[in-house]
């Protein structure tokens, strides 16, 4: 089924959108949940909190692109379960890691940051994203949007971890400095 299809039943109010939801996109939103939250158990809440959001949020939101709207509500739900967890101590390597290495760079500001500053801090990340070749592109996204660990991402790119590392490392370093030129930090 289509996303607009998808998009239709939620504004119908058919509870048949849940279920193709689920089937059209919830193995995706599982795995980036349970790379957040190191567990199966709390992945299956997170796309159940992220079904709820989408089924009170549609209408009147109408998102172009629903599979990044449905993965961007599950990975608000793992966050928040995660850091629900782990409010005394951050252990969990996959996030605690790929969020503090992004932390150092863009400092998290809650809800003092307009929604304008937002927008231009996406375009020019993505603007920076667009510059890269493919492979640091992928490897970028994949450790900071899907939070996949270390050791996933060298199987998955078949380099070293050490490599992985210093390739991360250097691209934050050049997304600094990028966000630096913009004006941004």
């Amino acid at each position: 089924m289509k996303d607009q299809a998808i998009i239709r039943l939620f504004e119908q109010r058919s509870e048949q959108a849940i279920s193709e939801s689920s089937r059209q996109y919830g193995a995706l939103c599982r795995s980036v949940a349970r790379n957040i939250t190191g567990s199966d158990e709390d992945a299956e809440e997170c796309l159940n909190d992220a079904m709820l959001a989408a089924w009170n949020a549609i209408p009147p939101a109408k998102p172009k692109n629903f599979c990044a709207y449905l993965l961007r509500l599950v990975r608000n739900a793992a966050h928040d379960r995660y850091r629900a967890a782990h409010t005394e101590k951050r252990s969990a390597a996959n996030l605690a890691g790929s969020i503090d290495e992004l932390e150092e760079i863009i400092p998290d500001r809650g809800d003092v940051i307009s929604e304008i500053e937002r927008r231009e801090m996406l375009d020019a990340v993505n603007a920076f994203l667009k510059g890269l070749p493919q492979k640091q592109r992928d490897l970028f996204v994949r450790r900071y949007w899907y939070a996949d660990s270390i050791a996933a991402l060298s199987d998955r790119f078949h380099m070293t971890e050490n490599h992985v590392t210093v390739t991360l490392s250097r691209l934050r370093k050049r997304l600094q400095k990028h966000l630096g030129k913009e004006g941004l930090l």
